[in-house]
């Protein structure tokens, strides 16, 4: 996921994406801890594209 695509959605998109984001990273959270994790990169992607997300609606915001 890259911030130029990022940037053309609306807070509303960006809003449920982060949700859906937060609610993957608690579930690679727990399947680390019960060693059924089978990509352990996965849960770094999630936390980065938290992240690009989280920005851009601070830049909406400022804007």
């Amino acid at each position: 996921m890259k911030a130029s695509e990022l940037r053309q959605k609306s807070k509303d998109e960006l809003g449920t994406m982060l949700l859906d984001l937060s609610r993957e990273r608690f579930n690679l959270k727990m399947q680390k801890g019960t060693g059924q994790l089978s990509k352990p990169d996965q849960v770094k992607k999630v936390r980065r594209n938290t992240a690009r997300v989280q920005t851009i609606l601070n830049e909406m915001a400022s804007a």
